[in-house]
């Protein structure tokens, strides 16, 4: 994600609608009966497997969007009989972290709901289960990892100890040459050609910062002889770009001008070759460079810094010996296995015989024990809230519908785990100030989909485990992660079945002056807008471009494609471009997240930081705030 750098810092160192398309929202409401209770979950019920859309999948959005979007929700709701010491909104790794702490701090038997509209518990962090020719095969369908552990505060890194996570052990069952965790291993540039795609193996994203054979890559490159000469020189650091600049007007270039604007207007580079240098930025933050400020995009891995002059030599050497000892550990499914350490944490009952951190990729939970009476903590699925309020002054009513069914419980206390844009919703007596900061983020779109084929041969000929596709629907494509952490073995060999993780952002260009909160909302609506058969067809097309020549066929190789569509995907964090620098405490997420009576706010929009982290400690924050009162 993009790091904002201060001044200080730098010297020192250097609108589509789709209502129509889906269910509307009057035939939605009409369906609610207030008469029935809350449904079961069979005990065939096991939703990693499926496959399809999924993500943000059918059912999981159109209560919120009626009552969003028309303000519609229903007018009667049954009461159950059910009173809980806390309800947390949202069962994400935030929602499921809150419920960890508050049961730690306050005892076992502190009866707790977590609620969530989803078909499935972890938030983002999404697993995609495969079973092909007797073997599992993992993938993952949404939060990927954990980025540098060992500088965790201390409230992220005991939760990783109360789950058992050893973060050595995860550097250690990590293949080594696997690209997202190894920037010295094979990762290829692939451009669409007249037969098929031209892959030019190598390190791509070294040599975009002049390492290895960096100009041998770039001489492959299917472009003109001039802009590879440009490419070299930017890579090189051949020249200085802001030569004529002092440095104090250099920090105030690279902090108000856009990395892609850097690019045409001192680079020299045509706007067809911006989508190579752009891809790391698209699928890290979420969109293109020019709504990147130039010290944002370099500080986003995209090349230039030496480029910079002596100052940025120095810096790219020290950045350099920085990155050899990046952390970044993966679970097979990614955040998955977190948030489902958590819920194995929380209800034991779900995978009664799994141990914990040496099991928990192989474990197959049994859904229908999340909701059960018997339990004091509870986890109730596809169940979307609708309004939370404070009716008293020791009592939370929090109302949700599930299954056509408006239904209510009550609480002492209640946490909202869900993503800002919903809360001035869901809570309309909240002061208007704060409604407003709550809207103010808009979250980064994204689409992860998985494809499981039946073997990895034509896959392993492409000599990486990583492919740049800067032109294509999916801009980077890679292997799973080949972990065996939680006692899940990756495939062997290319004989196996494997999965290929296609990963997209959604969010255009400007074609004027939008800020990047427009082109978000228009990223988003873009999801919504598009089917899954036009993701199909795209992952066929892309796949048999790009390994057709080594003997892939996409009408037998596929076996299965789960397409994870993430509108609401990452945390808005702030941009030099488009955000105001405000006074501490007067963030838009800072006044957003303040404690209402007995209602606080627990996500990663409320730390402005889209890492599982700041998803963690924001669940702390509000356990604190709530525990302080009686």
């Amino acid at each position: 994600m993009a790091v904002r750098v201060t001044r200080r810092d730098f010297l020192n160192g250097m609108a589509v609608g789709v209502g129509a398309s889906l269910i509307a929202p009057g035939e939605l409401l009409a369906q609610v009966d207030p008469t029935l209770a809350t449904s079961a979950v069979s005990s065939s019920y096991y939703p990693p497997t499926l496959t399809g859309m999924r993500g943000s999948h059918p059912g999981s959005f159109e209560v919120a969007h009626a009552l969003a979007w028309g303000g519609q929700k229903p007018a009667e709701y049954k009461a159950l009989d059910e009173h809980y010491d806390l309800v947390v909104v949202g069962a994400g790794i935030s929602g499921l972290a809150a419920a960890w702490f508050y049961r730690k701090k306050m005892g076992p038997d502190a009866r707790i709901l977590m609620l969530d509209n989803h078909d499935d518990f972890g938030g983002h962090a999404k697993r995609n289960e495969f079973h092909h020719g007797g073997r599992m095969v993992l993938g993952l369908g949404g939060a990927q990892n954990l980025e540098m552990p060992d500088y965790y505060s201390l409230i992220a890194a005991g939760l990783l100890a109360d789950l058992g996570i050893d973060t050595d052990a995860m550097g250690a069952n990590i293949a080594d040459d696997f690209a997202m965790a190894n920037m010295e291993s094979n990762n290829a540039l692939a451009l669409p050609g007249k037969d098929g795609h031209v892959t030019v193996g190598g390190n791509w994203l070294l040599s975009m910062h002049g390492m290895g054979d960096y100009k041998g890559m770039v001489r492959a490159l299917p472009v003109a002889a001039d802009e590879q000469d440009k490419l070299i020189a930017l890579f090189g650091g051949d020249k200085d770009y802001l030569d004529d600049l002092s440095l104090g007007d250099k920090y105030d270039y690279v902090t108000t001008v856009s990395y892609s604007r850097f690019l045409v207007d001192r680079v020299g580079l045509v706007a067809d070759t911006l989508p190579m240098l752009d891809a790391i930025l698209r699928i890290g933050n979420g969109f293109t460079g020019w709504n990147h400020s130039v010290l944002e995009g370099i500080a986003g891995g995209a090349p230039g810094l030496r480029g910079m002059g002596w100052v940025g030599g120095m810096v790219h050497s020290l950045a350099a010996s920085a990155a050899s000892s990046y952390e970044v550990c993966y679970f097979a499914d990614g955040n998955a296995s977190v948030a489902r350490l958590l819920v194995h944490k929380l209800i034991p009952a779900v995978a009664p015989e799994a141990s914990g951190f040496d099991d928990i990729a192989t474990s197959r939970f049994r859904y229908a024990a999340l909701d059960r009476d018997y339990s004091a903590t509870r986890l109730r699925l596809n169940s979307t809230v609708v309004g939370v309020r404070q009716f008293d002054d020791v009592n939370v009513e929090v109302d949700y519908v599930q299954d056509g069914n408006a239904l209510r419980v009550t609480g002492k206390h209640c946490i909202l785990a869900c993503y800002n844009g919903l809360i001035p919703h869901l809570c309309p007596e909240l002061p208007d100030r704060q409604k407003e900061a709550l809207r103010y983020g808009v979250k980064v779109p994204l689409v992860y989909a998985n494809v499981l084929l039946d073997n990895g041969r034509a896959f392993s000929k492409l000599g990486a485990n990583l492919v740049t596709c800067p032109i294509d629907p999916f801009t980077m494509l890679s292997s799973a992660p080949p972990t065996t952490t939680g006692g899940y073995e990756p495939p062997r060999g290319p004989d196996d079945p494997m999965v290929i993780l296609m990963m997209a952002s959604p969010t255009p260009e400007p074609t004027g002056d939008e800020s990047v909160r427009d082109l978000l909302r228009i990223g988003r609506h873009k999801i919504y807008a598009t089917s899954f058969d036009t993701y199909e067809q795209q992952v066929r097309d892309q796949l048999q471009s790009l390994l057709g020549q080594h003997g892939f066929d996409h009408e037998t190789d596929i076996r299965a494609i789960t397409v994870n569509r993430w509108p609401h995907g990452y945390a808005y964090w702030y941009m030099a471009l488009d955000d105001p620098e405000w006074p501490e405490g007067q963030a838009p997420h800072e006044i957003g997240r303040a404690q209402f009576g007995r209602i606080s706010i627990a996500n990663s929009d409320s730390e402005a930081r889209a890492y599982m982290d700041a998803a963690i400690e924001a669940g702390w924050r509000a356990v604190t705030e709530q525990t302080l009162r009686s």
